[in-house]
């Protein structure tokens, strides 16, 4: 039951991003109608099946 509680927490970090790759993704976002946050947790969550460090 442990593991179920922290598989829905979510930790807060900064992140310093280039303007522009911000705005490439909150346009990303909107035409995926996700909020920023989600797209860029999506985008990681690809990338890490992508390269094989999570299951799918």
């Amino acid at each position: 039951m442990a593991d179920e509680k922290n598989k829905n927490k979510k930790k807060a970090f900064v992140l310093r991003i280039r303007p522009e790759l911000m705005e490439a993704v909150e346009k990303w976002a909107q035409d995926e109608f996700r909020s920023v946050n989600g797209q860029i947790e999506w985008i990681i969550n690809e990338a890490l099946k992508k390269s094989g460090r999570k299951k799918k």
